[in-house]
């Protein structure tokens, strides 16, 4: 049996946190909890009510971060979409202008989500999608006025990978009658639904955004080559090694390039392994550590740990992301398109959505994987031209393209990497408000 624990007195307004000396009053409502999602997994969630005098007349939406083991609850909230800023400063972009909006950490094990024991780990997404539902099932039960609210799942990175299978599980279980939702679509922001697509493109990528010398171009295509031969031979483990592999090799071919965002560097988080680290522990360096940075993790395990008031003593936000990665790691590397065919054949609306300087994740990978679904619009889809959408601020400069036909869409999100919300703000909230408009 799920449990569920809320904060006494968890309708109310934010006014009270207080970090550096800033107040930071917030006029939506908002609850947050746990939800033993199997015997020693608690997973934790957190939501914002739509900043409406109605809140029932717009949407809800599902955040789900990356990683594995990158906290929605701390990097999405506090760093892309949520109603404060790091520094607890409204952000003028949040996403609660258009809709309620629920973060969870997960898998268990991420941000203040947590296991009892190290079998409570997840191991591949199945097991992430079958906990998503459990928690699911006890948010709309106890909350039923969200039963009728059109609700939308978006994610970015690996969350991508979780909210493809999550939708899948989801809709056979509302069909089912274990779910009440109206639950209408997903959104894959640069999301990791065919890993060999991505890094077979990284090479090629690289070499047209002239990041890569002809021998670099070979170098890095050999590494990639390695990754898909691995892939090809079923040994995802090895082939999540060999992807570790290939990064280092783009590091040293490139001068520290940033992978979240090809046209930024920072000289202070370029890497470099030392002898007898093991790959998870450079990739967890290499990748959760930028959506654990240090100011980040000391609002969340200071102030906001406090406001929450419901954190088990030893749990510190963050302290099992590694563990989290390194469970998933043989799982890491499988695809999920099939998974994505199946989500459009059942008529649940999906959108793909990246960031142009993404590297992790680029967009050429994107379209390889999308070119070869078997969803019976496809033909059709391909011969549509994509349509331009002006920068909100700047309305004389594009800010995206985009293409939608029958239940199926693609956002190709212009001077954007990785992390679309933070890079670009004003746009993500329109294509947000694009996508919702479709309920």
């Amino acid at each position: 049996m799920a449990r569920l624990a809320s904060a006494p007195g968890w309708l109310f307004v934010l006014s009270a946190v207080l970090h550096r000396g800033l107040s930071s009053p917030l006029a939506s409502k908002e609850a947050w909890g746990y939800v033993d999602v199997r015997a020693g997994a608690h997973m934790f969630w957190w939501l914002y009510y739509a900043d409406s005098p109605s809140y029932q007349d717009l949407p809800l939406v599902l955040w789900l971060q990356g990683g594995p083991g990158g906290s929605g609850t701390g990097f999405g909230n506090f760093e892309e979409i949520g109603p404060l800023d790091r520094d607890l400063q409204p952000r003028k972009t949040s996403w609660v202008q258009a809709a309620s909006v629920l973060f969870v950490d997960n898998p268990v094990g991420t941000g203040f989500s947590y296991t009892d024991s190290p079998d409570a780990y997840a191991t591949d997404v199945a097991t992430v999608a079958s906990d998503m539902l459990v928690l699911l099932e006890n948010f709309f039960t106890q909350r039923p006025e969200f039963q009728s609210i059109p609700f939308h799942i978006f994610s970015e990175s690996y969350g991508g990978k979780m909210a493809a299978a999550i939708s899948l599980e989801l809709t056979k279980a509302v069909a089912q009658g274990k779910v009440k939702c109206r639950f209408v679509g997903v959104a894959l922001g640069d999301s990791w639904i065919s890993p060999l697509d991505s890094v077979m493109t990284w090479g090629p990528y690289l070499y047209t955004t002239s990041l890569l010398d002809d021998y670099g171009l070979a170098d890095v295509n050999n590494a990639a080559q390695a990754v898909k031969q691995a892939v090809d031979q079923q040994q995802f483990a090895k082939a999540t090694e060999l992807w570790s592999v290939a990064e280092t090799v783009i590091e040293q071919n490139t001068n520290g390039v940033n992978f979240y965002n090809i046209l930024t560097q920072d000289p202070d988080e370029k890497l470099t392994s030392s002898a007898g680290e093991s790959y998870i522990s450079l990739q967890v360096r290499r990748h959760l550590h930028r959506l654990h940075g240090r100011s980040l993790s000391e609002l969340m395990n200071g102030p906001i740990r406090k406001k929450l008031g419901i954190i088990p003593q030893n749990v510190t936000w963050g302290g099992q992301a590694e563990y989290v990665f390194s469970y998933m790691a043989g799982d890491f590397m499988k695809p999920v398109v099939d998974i994505v065919d199946q989500l459009l054949t059942a008529g649940v609306n999906v959108t793909v959505y990246n960031g142009q300087l993404d590297l992790i994740v680029d967009t050429m990978g994107q379209e390889l994987w999308v070119k070869r679904l078997k969803w019976d619009g496809l033909s059709a889809f391909n011969q549509l031209k994509w349509t331009p959408v002006d920068d909100p601020v700047s309305r004389s400069i594009t800010g995206a393209f985009y293409k939608t036909y029958k239940n199926f869409a693609f956002y190709w999100i212009l001077k954007a990497g990785h992390m679309i919300p933070s890079d670009q703000g004003p746009m993500a909230l329109q294509m947000l408000k694009m996508i919702i408009q479709q309920d």
